[in-house]
């Protein structure tokens, strides 16, 4: 059931992305997401909350899509980002790097609500950069000889707290004196990111760190939804500038400025006889 759904969806994204014009501008970001349908996989750029598609993942939730599977280095925090669409129960699998800050992210996989495949950071990265670029699976020495390779990474509880899906274990090779490990790339039927600057074309400017995972994650989607602050027209930015070419994404809209959360803010009192 759940693939046929997700093959629906996706004939249905393939005939609209046919008869549209030439222009990848859409008016708001309901429009942009409005055929992200159940069983929909996701990848999902941003660094903690640096960076995220907020604007976008705000209207996927208010679209009540869900069953999602999720490629994303976390899932935000329990009030913003991803972790709107995990309060709602929506996301059904997250690969990810860490938990973070978010506490739902992990009562939900210790409560066996949500499957949970945790990956080191950078094999994160180069499996979504592998996606977009058609290579379909990699070698890297990280995880050799823990249960990234040898499997029995808990993927999902069982209510009373046992393991009900574990990962298999992965292909293993020695290339001259080292053992390394497989890694499959990864594809999603969409990829939502943010930019700083955008034009109609979908070319892509990223402000500083906020670049962290959105053009991997761009490059990973069949179909790549772009959020921006600033949208020019085609010819304005300097094409030295460019992160990431417009061939990469297929819808853009123009959002504002951002409004940028912190993850975690801490303070200190200054000490008593200092400014």
């Amino acid at each position: 059931m759940q693939n046929t759904r997700r093959q629906r969806s996706w004939a249905f994204t393939e005939r609209t992305e046919r008869n549209t014009v030439s222009s990848k501008v859409f008016d708001t970001p309901d429009e942009a997401v409005a055929d992200i349908g159940a069983g929909a996989t996701l990848a999902v750029g941003g660094f903690g909350l640096c960076g995220i598609p907020d604007r976008l993942i705000e209207a996927i939730a208010e679209s009540g899509a869900a069953d999602l599977e999720v490629f994303s280095n976390n899932c935000g925090v329990d009030d913003h980002g991803l972790g709107i669409l995990l309060s709602r129960g929506r996301i059904r699998r997250v690969t990810a790097s860490y938990v973070g800050e978010n506490k739902e992210f992990a009562r939900q996989y210790l409560a066996g609500e949500l499957e949970v495949e945790l990956t080191p950071q950078g094999t994160l990265a180069e499996r979504l950069r592998a996606g977009g670029t058609g290579v379909p699976a990699f070698y890297t020495p990280a995880g050799v000889g823990t249960p990234i390779a040898d499997g029995g990474m808990p993927w999902r509880y069982a209510a009373d707290g046992s393991v009900a899906i574990a990962s298999p274990p992965k292909e293993t090779r020695l290339f001259g004196d080292t053992r390394y490990v497989l890694e499959s790339a990864i594809t999603a039927d969409f990829a939502l990111v943010h930019a700083r600057v955008g034009d109609t074309a979908g070319n892509l400017v990223f402000e500083k760190t906020a670049m962290n995972f959105n053009p991997l994650a761009a490059m990973a989607g069949r179909i790549t939804i772009a959020q921006v602050e600033e949208l020019v027209e085609p010819g304005t930015l300097d094409p030295g500038n460019v992160h990431l070419p417009g061939v990469f994404v297929q819808r853009v809209v123009h959002t504002g400025r951002q409004n940028k959360r912190i993850e975690k803010r801490t303070t200190s009192s200054p000490q008593e006889g200092t400014r």
